[in-house]
């Protein structure tokens, strides 16, 4: 079932399917009980789930079932089984973050769509083509999009576009925040985010507090209403318009898919001409859910405070009369909106004949789209008293009761005078209706085949841990965001590697800084910035020459959109997978091998037993750093501040005066929140050597001079010196070396 243009809703469980399928949604996304990005919602359990399948596609909708969060090894040995019933029962589309699963569902599902999730954060048209080439049949893209790049898209690559149209906003750039897993374990890459840019923070800059009195939610985004602009965004190219909210009632639902399908439709027939919204519609919106107003998302800007709902985090005001009545009109919507979607399913419109005589069976026959079933019966008798007249057999053939079928034309043909039991007419509806329903059901089922063994047999490809070495010696590679400092490290002959960070560098100077490298024997890399958007893109092709003759030794790569550029610019240089790059299992690492990704970067979110049984042949481990919690396109210094193009690092302090160094790199537009505390593995000597990763990473970009000496001096004498591990005389953390995620 394809729509040229789709109004998708979500749903968190078979009450919020009915709920969206009855107000008129085109399709529906929702998890299952294992690897969906909504692990708390009310999923279906796998009889619920098929029950679902068939229920949407009675009404004419599609099913679409997220798989978007990463899978551990030893989880995407069951994804086949988890899948097989779902796939057998005519499921549409999988919604997939993980290029692992991606691989493996191409594999062994290969007629089952695959829509790249916004986890995999497509940031553009290079992103959505690279997709495509791997067999991607729809791009979701990144929320921060504007329409300008979602047009790049439409017009570059072909490949259906669904982007969020309405719903709750991330802070984040989805698919790169480890704030939630970092804090408490809960990790948004596992669909069990704990939503801490929900709560208070405030804003430090030279010793003091910036910022207004009350405005403390400064992590926390207005929901996205964007009904005034949907023309705008159906011109850009969109094709599926994507409602957020797994995590909301039914009622949310059913209230928010309404609303969406009356302007759509309205659009659809009259054009954007005679567009007009109705204030008390967008007053219903706003009923239903809002932090404090809406914003129209990232469509028509890149950022700004009124994005922001600066003074409350949740829907309704804490106190006061303003809040009762807020709650009162909440609920007598909430109570409309059941009875008209919940109390009862909608019924589909079916068109029927009926034929009747002495002289031969009669026939009902009914019609719902393509499907048509025709059912016989006795003939009719001579009637001993009074004949049947038209009106009592349609009297009795209408009567479809609880199935999800109406009449709407129904013409009859009979002979003169006759009769017919309603008994036999209640039986012909019945048997009918159920031949009808099964029709409508059976054309999307399939059978799966040997799943399986074609997962087992490739799991050698991927390697094995090595054995531990006692006295492994570990080559260092440092990553440096402050070039200044790029004498000192050279100073150190047991860094093999340095990784100049491109945010803040100056590129004209490229060709010398490494050439100073391969002067103390070390190699030099470009590590490309963690957002590659338009920004990103133009800079980079203004300078292509300069970098294809800057001497460089390799590019370390974040995201998809860069493994498309570097290849379409032709840049014959090895590549580095960073962090970003997820590959938490092995089909992940063959995939990026395939890809021409020569190293990759350890996950951060696996601990330590996790990464033996993935293997880190060839891979590089962090294991120093301030890890990026959050990358995003809001902007710290503009929201509370004002923004003047000019990098600063302020301090995010939270209810426990922690502070996490919020920097603004203007170049690229974009603001990275950093833990804390730094990651150190120190002390963890032997854990690392059971690893037994390729390389260590050393990551610097708020530390000083003195530190960074001390900090890389401690590093090169455990690990490349023989002393023992030992604990850091600074404040620290292992991150997930020893916990992990669930």
């Amino acid at each position: 079932m394809r729509h040229q243009t789709e109004l998708l809703a979500p749903a968190g469980s078979f009450e919020s399917l009915r709920a969206a399928v009855n107000a008129g949604a085109d399709a529906v996304y929702i998890g299952g009980t294992r690897f969906g990005a909504r692990a708390y919602a009310e999923n279906p359990d796998e009889k619920g789930l098929c029950e679902a399948i068939e229920f949407a596609h009675l009404h004419g909708c599609d099913l679409y079932l997220t798989v978007n969060t990463l899978l551990k090894d030893a989880e995407l040995e069951e994804l086949g089984t988890y899948l097989k019933p779902y796939y057998e029962s005519g499921l549409d589309a999988v919604i997939v973050q993980d290029m692992g699963v991606f691989s493996y569902i191409r594999e062994n599902f290969p007629d089952l769509d695959i829509h790249a999730s916004t986890q995999m954060t497509v940031l553009g048209a290079e992103g959505a083509e690279f997709l495509k080439k791997q067999g991607a049949t729809r791009v979701v893209t990144a929320r921060e999009l504007s329409l300008q790049e979602i047009r790049r898209i439409h017009d570059t690559v072909d490949v259906e576009i669904e982007s969020f149209i309405h719903g709750a906003l991330c802070y984040c750039y989805s698919g790169q925040c480890l704030m939630s897993s970092m804090f408490g374990g809960r990790s948004g890459n596992r669909g069990r985010c704990a939503q801490p840019c929900r709560l208070p923070y405030q804003l430090e800059g030279g010793g003091k507090l910036l910022g207004k009195k009350g405005e403390e939610y400064i992590l926390s985004p207005k929901d996205m209403c964007t009904i005034e602009i949907l023309p705008e965004i159906l011109k850009a190219g969109v094709c599926s318009l994507k409602i957020e909210g797994r995590m909301k009632r039914p009622e949310y639902t059913a209230g928010v898919v309404r609303v969406y399908r009356k302007y759509l439709d309205c659009y659809l027939e009259y054009g954007a001409e005679k567009y007009h919204v109705d204030p008390r519609d967008y007053g219903e919106l706003q009923a239903l859910y809002n932090r404090g107003g809406f914003s129209r998302g990232y469509y028509q800007v890149h950022n700004g405070r009124d994005m922001i709902s600066l003074t409350r985090p949740s829907h309704f005001e804490e106190k006061g009369k303003k809040a009762m009545q807020e709650k009162q009109r909440y609920e007598a919507l909430l109570q409309e909106i059941k009875k008209e979607y919940l109390d009862k399913d909608k019924k589909e419109t079916i068109e029927g004949s009926f034929q009747i005589s002495l002289e031969r069976p009669s026939e009902l026959t009914v019609r719902y789209r393509e499907a048509e079933v025709h059912v016989e019966g006795e003939a009719g008798q001579v009637p001993k008293n009074q004949p049947m007249t038209e009106a009592d057999i349609r009297k009795q053939l209408q009567k479809t009761g609880d199935t999800p079928f109406t009449f709407g034309k129904l013409s009859i043909q009979m002979d003169g005078d006759i009769f017919c039991p309603n008994g036999q007419l209640n039986r012909m509806r019945r048997e009918a209706l159920e031949k009808l329903m099964e029709q409508c059901t059976a054309g999307t089922r399939r059978t799966a085949e040997g799943l399986p063994e074609a997962r087992m047999s490739k799991k050698a490809e991927g390697g094995s841990a090595k054995k531990s070495q006692k006295s492994a010696h570990f080559p260092l590679r440092v990553q440096l965001e402050q070039v200044d400092y790029l004498n000192e490290v050279l100073d150190f002959p047991e860094v093999r590697a340095i990784y100049l960070t491109s945010e803040k560098l100056d590129f004209q100077k490229l060709p010398e800084y490494a050439e100073a490298c391969h002067e103390a024997g070390k190699e030099c890399l470009l590590v490309l910035p963690a957002i590659f958007r338009t920004p990103a893109r133009q800079w980079f092709e203004e300078r292509m020459e300069l970098l294809r003759n800057a001497g460089l030794d390799g590019l370390v790569l974040k995201n998809l959109e860069e493994l498309e550029f570097v290849k379409k610019q032709g840049l014959e240089l090895p590549l580095i997978g960073d962090h970003n790059l997820y590959s938490w299992n092995r089909e992940a690492s063959i995939f990026w091998k395939k890809q021409g990704i020569t190293g990759e970067t350890l996950p951060l979110e696996l601990n330590d037993r996790e990464l033996r049984e993935r293997g880190a042949d060839g891979a590089e481990l962090v294991a120093y750093g301030y890890l990026p919690l959050m990358t995003s396109a809001g902007c710290l210094h503009r929201t509370v501040e004002r923004c003047d193009h000019k990098e600063t690092v302020r301090m995010l302090v939270d209810r426990y005066k922690k502070e996490f160094p919020a920097v603004n790199y203007c170049r690229y537009c974009y603001n990275v929140i950093y833990n804390s505390e730094p990651l150190s593995l120190l002390n963890n000597k032997e854990e690392i050597e059971r690893i037994a990763p390729e390389s260590l990473r050393l990551c610097f970009t708020l530390e000083s001079r003195k530190e960074l000496r001390r900090i890389l001096k401690d590093y090169v004498d455990v690990f490349c010196g023989g002393a023992p591990g030992r604990k850091p005389e600074y404040s620290y953390t292992k991150g997930h070396l020893k916990r992990g995620v669930q």
